[in-house]
C-alpha cells in the first residue's frame, strides 16, 4: 500500500503508477447528474434523457457512479432509471455546480496494485465562469469517500485536453495549455515535466487550435482521439467555406507527421464534424469526436445530420469488439460540451 497519500514530493511516476488509455478495461462510468438550469435554459429534461441514453449505453459492462446534490436528488434520478439494472449503480451525494465532471473530476491512475487519484486546478476553462469554479473541490469530497493514494500537481488542467494512448503517448493542444489564463507562470518544458511526472508519459504531442464554438480553448477531445495504442481518429471539415476547415486541417497534417513513444508513425482515420449546430445565433462546439469508450459499447453524440451515420460506421469499424450507439446532443451541446465532456472514467485494477 502506497504510503503517500498526499504528497508535493513524491509523484505518480516515481511509483510506477500510469493514466491508463480509456479503451482500457474500466471499473466505473462517472458522471454528474445534470441539473443546472443556466447551462440548459428550458432544456433540462432533454438533457437529462441524453443521460439516460448513456448510461444506459454503458452500464452493461461497468459500473455506473453517479454524482447528486443531495437524497432528494438521488431518489429522483433512481426514478428516471427505471428502465436501468440499479445494482450496476452507485451514487455520491456531493454538491455540485455542473456536469462536467471530465474538467473537475480527479484522473485516475493505476499501478500494479492500486489506483490513486490525481487533483488538478479547476479555474473554469481560464476563468470563465465564476460560479462554476466551486467544483474546483469536488476530488477533495471524493477523497474523503475513496481512500486511495491522491496526489497535487498544483498546476491548472482540465481532463478534456489531454488524451493518452495508455503506453507512454500524450496529445493536447496549444491553445489549451499554453494559454495565460491556465498557468501563465509556467514554460512549455515546465508543462510538459508535470504531465511526465503525474500521468507516467514520455511523448508529449502537440496540435494547435480547437474547434469553433469551443469554450476551453481547444480541448483535444473535440478533435482528436486514440482508438487504440497507435490510431487517432482525426476530426476534418470537408466544407472550405467552415471556419473549421484550415484549423482541423492543420491538426490532422501535423499527425501524419507524428510518432508514438517507440518511434512508430500513428495511423490517422478522418472522422467528419457534423453539419453546424446553431442555436440562438450561436455557433456550438458540436463534435463527433467527444464519444466516450466504455467496456462494452461505445457512446458516440449525433446532433441529427446525414454525418451522423457517416460517423457511426467509422468508429463501428475501429471498435468491432464494441457496440457503437448514438447518443442524441443537439440539445446538450448547447452547455457547450457533450458525453466526453460530461464523463470520467476509473480503470479496472488487476487483481
Amino acid at each position: 500500500m502506497c504510503k503517500m497519500k498526499n504528497s508535493n514530493s513524491t509523484t505518480p511516476k516515481q511509483l510506477n503508477f500510469r493514466m491508463p488509455a480509456e479503451f482500457e478495461k474500466q471499473e466505473a462510468l462517472w458522471i454528474a447528474w445534470p441539473h443546472n438550469e443556466e447551462t440548459w435554459p428550458d432544456m433540462l429534461e432533454k438533457i437529462e434523457n441524453s443521460f439516460i441514453e448513456f448510461v444506459k449505453a454503458i452500464h452493461t459492462g461497468q459500473k455506473v457512479k453517479i454524482l447528486v446534490n443531495d437524497k432528494e436528488s438521488e431518489e429522483k434520478v433512481k426514478g428516471k432509471l427505471s428502465n436501468v439494472d440499479l445494482s450496476q449503480i452507485e451514487f455520491y451525494q456531493i454538491k455540485n455546480v455542473d456536469a462536467w465532471i471530465r474538467d473537475y473530476g480527479p484522473i485516475f491512475v493505476v499501478d500494479n496494485k492500486e489506483k490513486a487519484m490525481v487533483k488538478w486546478i479547476f479555474n473554469a476553462w481560464g476563468n470563465k465562469y465564476d460560479d462554476l469554479k466551486e467544483d474546483n473541490i469536488i476530488p477533495y469530497k471524493l477523497k474523503e469517500i475513496i481512500k486511495i493514494p491522491f496526489f497535487e500537481p498544483g498546476i491548472v488542467l482540465e481532463g478534456g485536453s489531454i488524451e493518452v494512448n495508455g503506453t507512454g503517448t500524450l496529445l493536447t493542444t496549444e491553445q489549451c495549455l499554453l494559454n495565460k489564463n491556465r498557468n501563465p507562470a509556467l514554460s512549455k518544458e515546465e508543462i510538459e515535466n508535470n504531465l511526465k511526472n503525474y500521468l507516467n508519459v514520455s511523448n508529449i504531442l502537440w496540435l494547435k487550435n480547437g474547434i469553433e464554438g469551443d469554450d476551453t480553448d481547444g480541448h483535444i477531445d473535440d478533435i482528436a482521439r486514440f482508438v487504440n495504442k497507435n490510431t487517432v481518429v482525426c476530426c476534418v471539415e470537408d466544407n472550405q467555406n467552415d471556419k473549421n476547415h484550415a484549423v482541423l486541417k492543420e491538426n490532422y497534417e501535423l499527425l501524419t507527421k507524428m510518432k508514438d513513444e517507440e518511434g512508430n508513425s500513428l495511423k490517422i482515420v478522418k472522422l467528419p464534424m457534423p453539419d453546424p449546430v446553431v442555436i440562438d445565433d450561436t455557433r456550438l462546439p458540436a463534435s463527433h469526436a467527444n464519444f466516450y469508450i466504455g467496456n462494452e459499447s461505445v457512446a458516440v453524440p449525433i446532433f441529427g445530420s446525414e454525418k451522423d451515420e457517416i460517423a457511426l460506421e467509422i468508429l463501428q469499424r475501429l471498435f468491432p469488439q464494441r457496440k457503437v450507439v448514438g447518443i442524441n446532443c443537439r440539445e446538450m451541446v448547447y452547455g457547450l460540451g457533450t458525453l466526453h465532456c460530461a464523463s470520467q472514467q476509473e480503470p479496472f485494477l488487476k487483481q
